[in-house]
């Protein structure tokens, strides 16, 4: 499937992957703007998500998800892309990684976990009723509404599953050719114990572990994970940068 995508600015393209129930447009900004006078920013909608449709929700999104960036990036004529994600979009990014090596030039990673965590059942229990608690919000469920043209409810169905979490992809790191970027809020614990293990998987992978954040880093400290993108991207583009 062919993804809804808005492609902002020229050179390397540089794809944003955004997290759940988010769309191209509406993650990312901070550094959509910022990277927009420099690369082809390419802010594709997910399956389900604004304006890419999908009837129904399965194990299979991740691998399925891939397979429909895959299609989009053809459809646009772009052969390989830095791929940025978080999230759902980070889970999104790495399968893409694994499954399309050739055609990614860097990856960076966010709002990720490497393994189970041992509290995982809780987690996912206190996520549940986050969950249950927003769609008892009017104003939240009208946003959302307005946001999405597919039922983005399913997703809610889909995640109440304990076993939704794609651990068999996020495992390991094997067959991606691409240098890693890694980033972490401080206020994770899950995803900076996946850190120290991603470190110990890959070759070419730089880790950030970033203070006052945790699971939308992106977010919470726009900045500081601008810039260490900024090093990082410099570093792909010109291998004999050293970045700082």
């Amino acid at each position: 499937m062919i993804l809804h995508t808005e492609v902002i600015g020229e050179g390397e393209p540089l794809v944003f992957l955004h997290t759940g129930l988010q769309t191209g447009m509406t993650d990312f900004n901070y550094q959509r703007e910022y990277f927009k006078n420099k690369y082809k920013v390419i802010l594709p909608d997910l399956r389900g998500h604004g304006k890419s449709e999908a009837n129904s929700i399965t194990k299979e999104f991740f691998e399925v998800s891939a397979q429909d960036l895959e299609e989009t990036l053809m459809h646009i004529g772009v052969t390989s892309v830095h791929i940025v994600g978080c999230s759902l979009g980070g889970l999104v990014g790495l399968c893409f990684a694994k499954r399309f090596p050739h055609r990614v030039k860097s990856l960076t990673l966010s709002g990720i976990m490497a393994e189970k965590p041992e509290n995982w059942l809780e987690q996912h229990r206190l996520e549940v009723e986050s969950q249950r608690q927003m769609l008892e919000n009017e104003s939240v469920v009208s946003y959302f509404d307005g946001l999405h043209q597919s039922d983005w409810k399913q997703f809610l169905v889909f995640a109440q599953d304990e076993e939704w979490y794609p651990f068999e992809i996020t495992k390991d790191l094997t067959g991606i050719q691409s240098p890693i970027l890694y980033m972490v809020g401080e206020g994770n614990d899950s995803e900076c114990r996946s850190a120290l293990l991603y470190q110990s998987m890959h070759e070419n992978i730089h880790v950030a572990i970033i203070p006052f954040a945790a699971h939308l880093v992106h977010e919470e400290q726009a900045g500081i994970y601008t810039e260490v993108l900024r090093e990082f991207l410099g570093k792909v583009d010109m291998p004999d940068k050293t970045i700082i």
